[in-house]
């Protein structure tokens, strides 16, 4: 079995590389990832990550894997900041709290089968002071991720504790996905 990567992401392609699943190709879906009215965070990303998986057209000898991730304090969905404004808001409502970051995985086997996992961990921040957040928005590091900021990278030392799936919050929790491709039928190298 192929196996196509519904995602463009340097970060997916690290993290499935280290469960020794290579993509065989990738492709970027395109898809609607606005938040539906009354949509909870769990519904949210289990619906975009086979939203995404579904996109992909895909061969009967391929397997195609899709992910989401996004950031939930309480029922609020915080995605990607739109602008340096908003990733200092998000940063701000994340300072001194706890919050989830649900990452959901969709695999379509060859005949067309669904499997779906979705990965909660929690997350706490310390308390931000203006320096932080000038310091870290400064990096760029923030743009283009959910809840505004890469756990990764710079922001990790503001993380004073973590609960769960590490690569999760990276953006492919890899313990539910090899299970999912296992399951599925692909072997891993």
């Amino acid at each position: 079995m192929r196996l196509v990567l519904a995602s463009t992401s340097p970060r997916r392609c690290d993290l499935l590389a280290s469960i020794g699943a290579v993509p065989d190709r990738l492709a970027a879906p395109d898809i609607d990832e606005s938040v539906a009215r009354g949509e909870t965070p769990r519904a949210y990303v289990e619906r975009v990550a086979r939203e995404k998986a579904r996109a992909v057209p895909r061969d009967a000898d391929e397997i195609v894997l899709a992910g989401d991730t996004t950031i939930a304090l309480g029922r609020r969905i915080l995605g990607k900041p739109e602008d340096e404004a908003d990733l200092r808001r998000m940063l701000g409502l994340l300072s001194g709290r706890r919050h989830r970051c649900l990452s959901g995985v969709c695999v379509i086997d060859g005949a067309g089968k669904e499997r779906l996992r979705v990965s909660e961990t929690v997350v706490a921040f310390k308390r931000l002071s203006s320096a932080d957040i000038d310091w870290y928005v400064a990096s760029g590091e923030g743009m283009g991720k959910a809840g505004g900021y890469a756990v990764q990278g710079r922001a990790a030392v503001f993380v004073r504790f973590l609960s769960g799936s590490p690569s999760g919050v990276v953006g492919l929790p890899v313990f539910e996905t090899r299970a999912l491709l296992e399951s599925s039928g692909y072997r891993l190298g």
